[in-house]
C-alpha cells in the first residue's frame, strides 16, 4: 500500500527547495517542522537538511525534497507547501487545513492534529 504524502508542494517552493539545495554542497533538501513559539502558540520551522534522519518523512517533487520532523507530522498532514517573493515579504508560505488561527504578524499559527479518521488513514 502507498503512503499518502503528508503534504504537497507548489511549483514555486519546489524550486526555491532546489535553489536552496543547489547553493550549498552536501544539501539533501530542508527539513519542515513546528515548534512552540509567538503569540499564537506555534511556529513552522525551516532548516537546511545535510544529514537525512530515517524518522522524517520525505516528500519529492521535480527533484526538490522537503522531510517532514515526524513531531510535525501530524500539524502539517494536508498543507501545501508555497513559496511567495514580493515586495514585502519572501519566503515559505504554509497553506495548512490544521491551522485555526494566526497571530497578526502571520510569524505564529495555532495549530490541531489532524483527524486521521476524517482522512480514512
Amino acid at each position: 500500500m502507498g503512503r499518502f504524502a503528508v503534504m504537497t508542494i507548489t511549483d514555486a517552493a519546489a524550486n526555491r527547495v532546489r535553489d536552496i539545495m543547489a547553493a550549498k554542497d552536501n544539501a539533501k533538501g530542508v527539513r519542515i517542522g513546528v515548534k512552540k513559539g509567538g503569540c499564537a502558540g506555534m511556529e513552522y520551522t525551516v532548516d537546511l537538511v545535510t544529514e537525512p534522519n530515517g524518522q522524517d518523512d520525505v516528500v519529492e517533487q521535480d527533484g526538490a525534497r522537503v522531510f517532514v520532523a515526524p513531531e510535525a507530522v501530524l500539524f502539517l498532514l494536508g498543507t501545501q507547501l508555497d513559496y511567495e517573493d514580493t515586495v514585502l515579504r519572501s519566503g515559505f508560505v504554509f497553506n495548512n487545513p490544521n491551522q485555526t488561527s494566526a497571530c497578526g504578524c502571520g510569524e505564529s499559527v495555532e495549530l490541531k492534529q489532524a483527524d486521521l479518521s476524517a482522512l480514512g488513514a
